[in-house]
């Protein structure tokens, strides 16, 4: 009786934690490109700039054709990846400023605590741009909460804009690191005083000129957007960024190697202002801009070599991707556009940074994990979205009800399982004040343009709006770039479309 006993309950306990026994639970680190197109690097088709550790993860992993974001902008992708809703559902995703409070609220479910539920280690380092503090925006000199650790990541060691953004320092958890108390840190949209320095009144000492907007507080020779004073011994410079962030990376893993653990590594490199370290400046044809696309390669491959050194790589999947496409002069003088050539950002795609069109949101995209994940090139529509819902699926963990609203559980997909497929449909946005959105299902593709303009259009090297009519219909399959306008061709696919992209807004979610 006793031994049938034993053998019932050792049943009971194993059937009761089936699920989670059956999940697999990889360490997960997310290597976030920032305005990477998808042009930008050898694996898919850049010759004048050489990627061979990014090239590497594409050989040895899946190198997806349909990979998206969901925003073709920083603050709308990011607070989609991590909340796994579409963040034109809610107000105040738009590009936040240097004193924005948290984008994403304390409560709020996220990639980062579902992951924490079932055990991970979470982490996230690199560029935030999703605010700090409550209603009244960040207290530079006090605590910065609530931020990451209020919605699920156990570390940060955050750029707290992005950096053409005031201010040019590092905040580790809830404070700016190696802040001296006798020089207070103040970040405003004014300038504070007449003498002070920027970017019109001392254009002459600048090392990198600006072209539009970014002409305020003069940092490193670099004049941004906003205004601060103080907290001189917590500045950085510029090129020192890329080696911070893999730095406090390895660290990290190295600290959490016995896992679960999950990364997001979101990387600052391709975004403006363009300083890379000086061992990378001139490595690339193409200016700052390949410059930093190689110094975003070094920061791969050193993040592979720390798993391998490790030896915990067999045991580890990277997603790479970027949070939007590509942009060329965007507020400095950095040569981006006369250096391209024959180098196209977007591959073979219109637009980029800034719009709706495909070159706005379809970026790299490559999933990587030895052992697991086969070899192979797939033309499954996969998204940043749907990393909270896949990854959540891989560890066993159910998903709210309430949260998580747009994103679908794909990751046999993102792992190349046999006849896996992606997501059926996906709506892409701007940067949120336009309100322009794309819908793909299939090879079609709408487009729904509430601003009347379509942008970031690459015209004579130079960028423009262009006046649209408010929807448009495409088929991929045989027009990539967008250019034969179809609704009055297939009027019924044309309403069709209009009314799901219509219902999926309005219904406020889309996973049922």
């Amino acid at each position: 009786m006793n031994r049938l006993l034993r053998h019932t309950l050792l049943l009971l306990a194993f059937l009761a934690a089936g699920p989670f026994l059956s999940a697999e639970k990889p360490n997960v680190i997310v290597i976030m490109a920032d305005d990477l197109g998808y042009g930008d690097i050898s694996a898919y088709g850049a010759t004048r700039v050489k990627t061979p550790h990014i090239d590497q993860l594409a050989e040895e992993g899946i190198q997806f054709t349909s990979g998206y974001c969901s925003a073709s902008t920083c603050t709308p992708t990011r607070y989609s990846f991590l909340t796994g809703t579409y963040a034109f559902r809610f107000p105040n995703t738009g590009i936040a400023p240097p004193n924005s409070p948290a984008v994403v609220k304390p409560g709020t479910e996220t990639i980062a605590s579902l992951l924490r539920s079932g055990g991970y280690k979470t982490a996230v380092i690199g560029k935030w741009h999703l605010g700090l503090g409550g209603p009244e925006g960040p207290d530079w000199n006090g605590e910065l909460k609530p931020g990451p650790r209020e919605i699920g990541f156990d570390y940060n060691f955050l750029l707290p804009t992005t950096n053409d953004r005031v201010p040019q320092v590092y905040v580790e958890n809830h404070r700016v690191l190696n802040l001296d108390p006798a020089d207070p840190l103040w970040v405003g949209n004014k300038k504070p005083s007449d003498d002070h320095p920027t970017g019109i009144t001392h254009r002459d000492t600048l090392k990198m000129d600006w072209s539009h907007g970014h002409n305020s507080t003069i940092h490193n020779g670099i004049s941004r957007i906003g205004f601060y004073t103080g907290g001189h011994a917590a500045r950085f410079r510029d090129e020192d960024l890329a080696d911070a962030w893999v730095d406090q990376s390895n660290k990290w893993i190295e600290e959490n190697k016995d896992g679960p653990f999950f990364l997001f590594f979101a990387s600052h490199d391709l975004h403006v202002p363009r300083i890379p370290h000086e061992r990378f400046q001139g490595k690339s044809e193409l200016s700052f801009r390949g410059d930093a696309i190689v110094q975003l390669d070094w920061c791969v491959g050193e993040l592979v070599k720390t798993l391998k050194r490790l030896e915990i790589e067999d045991n580890t999947m990277i997603v790479f991707c970027s949070d939007n496409g590509p942009v060329g002069d965007d507020g400095y003088a950095d040569e981006a556009l006369e250096a391209n050539g024959d180098h196209s950002p977007n591959g073979p795609f219109k637009g980029g940074k800034y719009s709706v069109y495909e070159g706005g949101t379809r970026t790299p995209f490559i999933t990587w994990w030895p052992g697991k994940i086969k070899p192979a090139v797939s033309e499954e529509v996969v998204c940043t979205i749907d990393l909270a819902a896949s990854l959540a699926s891989m560890a066993g963990i159910e998903l709210p009800s309430d949260g998580i609203l747009d994103s679908f559980d794909v990751h046999e997909a993102l792992l190349g399982e046999p006849g896996a497929k992606g997501r059926g449909h996906l709506v892409q946005q701007d940067n949120g004040k336009g309100n322009n959105y794309g819908l793909r299902v299939g090879n079609w593709k709408l487009q729904r343009h509430d601003s009347g303009k379509a942008r970031n259009i690459v015209v004579t090297n130079k960028l423009a709006n262009t006046n649209v009519s408010r929807h448009r219909l495409y088929d991929l399959s045989t027009d990539i770039r967008e250019e034969n306008n179809l609704a009055a061709v297939h009027p019924e696919v044309f309403e069709d479309m209009k009314a799901q992209l219509a219902k999926i807004i309005e219904d406020g979610r889309s996973r049922f």
